[in-house]
């Protein structure tokens, strides 16, 4: 019986480097993971490409979100390991760069960025002035402007963590609700007569210290319902980031997410560590980068969730880009009972992000006369926008996009 051929320690070295070109790309990959795809490729041999390929995948890839990123760096990395620096060359920017997809931009820096740096210059032994300080501070802010107006689709691996960071450190604060109850307060508006006359004992009955109270507040409830179909796959992961970010800054936050069905993500975005709270979620929908029904989820979430998770006072966050292949008529019906059971509702479209986009879509003209805001949310900018209406949410009049957009949705 012929037995696989075993790997070398040099096709060892190239699986081990190939797992570090997929991590500067942005897949999470540990030293247990390489050490698995060693132990993967041993178990297959290495006669057959397509054997490499699988056992490699099943290794490496968590969840369909990597599938073309991985896809993209196995016939890139693979083609000539030995060769490599000659591959390298080929793939210098050109001028059709821009139109190659992200995953093949991605994967092309990650393997044009070298594995060790060498330490920068000393100013002081190239003779360099202070000036060059006040040069690095101009550079540091240039570079940070750009990351915070550039869409999250043209991410580079760099970039990813750099806006993971800046996404970590943002805060949402939601204005909160007044409720009827009081609570002690001093100064306060309304006389708190019970705690005046419990007072009023220790002094033999003598009304020397008055208690007042004032409105009590708490936080709002704030739903979070987010579209990872086909159409939104380019945001997906970085919006994963975003809601991990306001479940763990924020009380009382519940977190969905629909492509054809929906699926309750909350008790997994409450780990610490985001990236495997969001492997965990990979894991747990089925649908993701597929099709899309909006009503249908929507239909699911008033008639077993709603209850449960948002009153009245409640804020609703959805983001989609509309494209909705369900029915129309049941995506109006339940855009209006889900306005009906909250205080605000807000769609964020990362379609916005086009100068003179308009909603010609069915479903997203079917859904905005029951949204209060129409926002975009494609760069760490429009997050921050975002972060400014959730601080009036209770000042701001409702249906703004009606004056800021000027659409009429009749016909």
């Amino acid at each position: 019986m012929a037995h696989p051929a075993r790997p070398d320690t040099a096709l060892a070295e190239h699986i081990v480097a190939f797992g570090r070109v997929l991590r500067r790309a942005g897949l999470d990959i540990g030293s247990g993971q390489m050490m698995d795809a060693i132990r993967a490729v041993e178990a297959v041999g290495v006669r057959r490409r397509d054997d490499v390929y699988q056992a490699l995948f099943s290794v490496f890839v968590r969840h369909p979100g990597q599938v073309e990123l991985f896809d993209q760096a196995f016939h890139l990395f693979w083609r000539a390991p030995s060769e490599l620096a000659d591959l390298l060359q080929m793939m210098l920017p050109s001028a059709g760069a821009a139109r190659e997809p992200a995953a093949r931009r991605r994967v092309q820096e990650a393997l044009a960025e070298p594995e060790d740096r060498p330490p920068p210059p000393d100013p002081i032994e190239r003779g360099e002035d202070e000036e060059r300080d006040e040069v690095e501070v101009v550079a540091s802010y240039s570079a940070a402007e750009v990351l915070r107006k550039k869409d999250f689709a043209e991410f580079t691996a760099e970039e990813i963590a750099a806006a993971k960071e800046a996404i970590r450190r943002m805060q949402w604060p939601v204005e909160p609700q007044r409720v009827r109850r009081r609570t002690p307060r001093q100064p306060g508006r309304y006389l708190d007569l019970r705690r005046t006359i419990r007072q009023s004992l220790r002094r033999h009955g003598e009304f020397v210290d008055l208690r007042f109270q004032g409105p009590k507040r708490k936080p709002r409830p704030i739903v979070i319902l987010c579209d990872v179909s086909g159409s939104m796959e380019p945001y997906a992961r970085m919006l994963l980031h975003f809601m991990h970010a306001v479940s763990e800054g924020m009380e009382r936050v519940e977190s969905f997410v629909f492509g054809t069905r929906l699926t309750r993500i909350t008790r997994h975005l409450r780990r610490r560590d985001i990236d495997a709270a969001i492997d965990d979620v990979a894991e747990q929908v089925t649908d993701w980068a597929g099709g899309t029904r909006i009503g249908e989820a929507l239909r699911v979430f008033n008639y077993t969730w709603l209850r449960r998770v948002l009153r009245s006072g409640g804020v609703v966050l959805i983001i989609s880009d509309g494209c909705d292949r369900g029915d129309v008529d049941r995506l109006e019906q339940e855009m209006a009972r889900l306005a009906r059971s909250c205080y605000r509702v807000l769609w964020l479209n990362p379609l916005l992000r086009y100068e003179g986009y308009e909603p010609l879509t069915r479903g997203m003209r079917a859904a905005l006369p029951y949204v209060d805001d129409f926002l975009p949310v494609h760069n760490l900018e429009s997050l921050e926008q975002l972060g400014a209406v959730l601080t009036q949410v209770a000042r701001r009049p409702g249906q703004t996009w009606r004056q800021r957009y000027g659409w009429s949705l009749d016909g």
